[in-house]
């Protein structure tokens, strides 16, 4: 019989939400923080070109940035805000405002790479300032510190994460000396990250690191200039990227998100900063084009969207 009066905690109501489709699929885009240091986040819906809006801000000027998100919420970790920050923050992603204190990473670093599913975000590499291999994660809906996960394969900053429901995959990235290796977890798991391949292009400050489903995306970087290449891998299958397209602007230390459809990079390095969104349908090959600008333009800052290859549409 069951237990009319059983009472869920809130990560059971939001699994339960998801298996019930009390949730939508999601569709709203996060870009937070970056460079110059600045406490903006603006949001888009990933489906209608057009310029970002002010969403609200972050807790203070924070560079380096990233984050992940589920149906419900927003998590960014880590940066540099007046000095390398261990700090965890959350908002809500269908209600503009600020964000609030969520907890501390287990190591203070910027440069980071952050992935997920619809329970669990973990953040890899960054630097310290010296280039960590550090994996720590966090369960979505409950606040409080970071735990260890376990180590990347190469140690690294200014890199850049994307996922599946069940893996997490980092490109690139600086070691100091700009990298092409991707390794990946199985999120569920703890233990230390394993190869997958490599990337098209040796490159550093990648970013733009995002996905549907089955496919994952990792848009721009330097090598040592700034890239407009566009990369894609098969998440389930380990091996070497393949070439996509190109980005309209090359530029380094860019931020993606994305639903189950279509992606949007948002700013850069070029190497001055820049605003520029592009878009591209994940599950096409082809050059991304332009969808809009953010609020500000900047780089190394976070991406965070409440659709893509970590959460569930099925």
């Amino acid at each position: 019989m069951s237990n009319r009066n059983q009472i869920w905690n809130l990560s059971e109501v939001y699994k339960k939400a998801i298996d019930f489709k009390w949730v939508e699929k999601g569709d709203r885009g996060i870009f937070a923080g970056g460079t110059p240091a600045t406490n903006v986040i603006d949001f888009i819906s990933i489906s209608s070109n057009g310029d970002a809006v002010d969403f609200g801000d972050i807790g203070g000027n924070t560079t380096g940035v990233d984050g992940v998100g589920n149906r419900i919420r927003g998590v960014s970790g880590g940066g540099y805000r007046g000095g390398i920050i261990d700090v965890i923050e959350f908002l809500t992603i269908a209600t503009t405002g600020d964000v609030a204190d969520f907890g501390d990473l287990t190591v203070a670093r910027f440069g980071v790479g952050a992935t997920g599913n619809r329970t669990r975000g973990v953040w890899g590499g960054g630097s310290t300032p010296s280039s960590s291999n550090v994996l720590d994660y966090i369960t979505i809906m409950s606040t409080g510190d970071a735990i260890d996960f376990g180590d990347l394969s190469l140690a690294r900053g200014s890199t850049t994460a994307t996922g599946s429901t069940t893996r997490g995959i980092w490109l690139g990235g600086n070691s100091p000396s700009i990298s092409n290796v991707i390794d990946f977890i199985e999120i569920a798991s703890l233990g230390n990250a394993v190869d997958f391949g490599d990337l098209t292009a040796t490159r550093g400050a990648t970013g733009g690191g995002c996905s549907s489903l089955t496919r994952g995306l990792v848009m721009g970087g330097q090598a040592p200039g700034e890239s407009n290449i566009i990369d894609f891998i098969e998440m389930s299958t380990a091996g070497n990227a393949t070439d996509f397209g190109d980005l309209s602007a090359a530029g380094g230390s860019t931020a993606g998100v994305s639903n189950s459809i279509r992606a949007v990079k948002g700013g850069g390095n070029q190497p001055s900063v820049i605003d520029v969104m592009d878009q591209l349908t994940i599950a096409t090959t082809g050059n991304a084009t332009d969808m809009g600008n953010l609020t500000v333009a900047r780089a190394y800052l976070a991406g965070i969207s409440n659709g893509g290859g970590g959460l569930d549409d099925n």
